[in-house]
């Protein structure tokens, strides 16, 4: 299998789609080594492969991340209120976590910035926050009724921030989860010049699209029966700032 690092130069480790079953397997981090056959670290950037087809086998192409699936992982989808993705969720049975990428300098340093306004941010909703070490550097964990834990990598013109929210039960195993998805998560930057800190587009599946019509769809049709056979309710009383999609990705 062609993968090759390339020459230029990478401030951090180099940073993985269907969410039906895959035909293939994607190639995991530990399984994959450069040129001196050391072993490559994710996530990866798209250019870091010679195939970049070989990217998209086994990972949920999002567009700007490829992202592989745990066992038993759901896609949940958020859209606002025109229908535009706002936050793509990976569901397990210990909780959900997301992986998005944004627009970031040449050099290194940006999730050192976003940390620290993120845990800026928890403590003035009064959650209990620290700040730990993990694989790629310093991790912000945010304590309240349940946990989140945001964790960010610095790539070549990119930074992840990937988003872990569980409860206290089961919040490790659901960190294990997200860190292995990351490890073999790659990103499509583009050369599309964008300012710091804009994220990167998400690009639904036409099939994921597709069943979000149709969920929209059957939402409006219940809404509308609901208020013709209760005319005094209030209309739109049922509606929803965002629609969800589930779409297991099992077997």
């Amino acid at each position: 299998m062609a993968f090759g690092r390339r020459t230029r130069n990478r401030d951090s480790g180099s940073t993985s789609a269907e969410p039906e079953a895959p035909v293939a397997a994607a190639p995991k981090a530990s399984e994959l080594a450069d040129e001196d056959g050391d072993e490559l670290v994710g996530p990866f950037d798209i250019e870091d492969f010679d195939d970049p087809s070989v990217a998209e086998l086994a990972r949920l192409d999002l567009g700007s991340v490829l992202i592989p699936m745990p066992t038993a992982g759901q896609v949940q989808v958020e859209l606002t209120e025109n229908g535009v993705p706002s936050a793509v969720w990976i569901v397990t049975p210990n909780g959900r976590f997301t992986i998005a990428a944004y627009a970031a300098p040449k050099s290194a340093g940006l999730w050192r910035e976003v940390a620290a306004e993120l845990a800026d941010s928890l403590r003035k909703d009064s959650a209990q926050v620290s700040i730990k070490d993990g694989p790629w550097g310093r991790e912000v964990i945010g304590t309240a009724s349940g946990v989140v834990r945001f964790i960010g990598v610095d790539g070549y013109r990119w930074m992840i921030r990937c988003v872990v929210n569980g409860p206290h039960e089961t919040i490790d195993a659901l960190t294990d989860e997200a860190r292995e998805a990351l490890a073999d998560t790659v990103v499509r930057r583009g050369d599309t010049p964008l300012p710091v800190r804009t994220p990167l587009p998400v690009q639904l599946p036409e099939p994921m699209v597709e069943q979000l019509r149709e969920a929209a769809a059957a939402q409006a049709q219940a809404q509308e029966q609901e208020q013709q056979s209760n005319p005094a309710a209030r209309r739109g009383a049922g509606g929803s700032a965002m629609q969800q999609l589930r779409t297991s990705t099992s077997g």
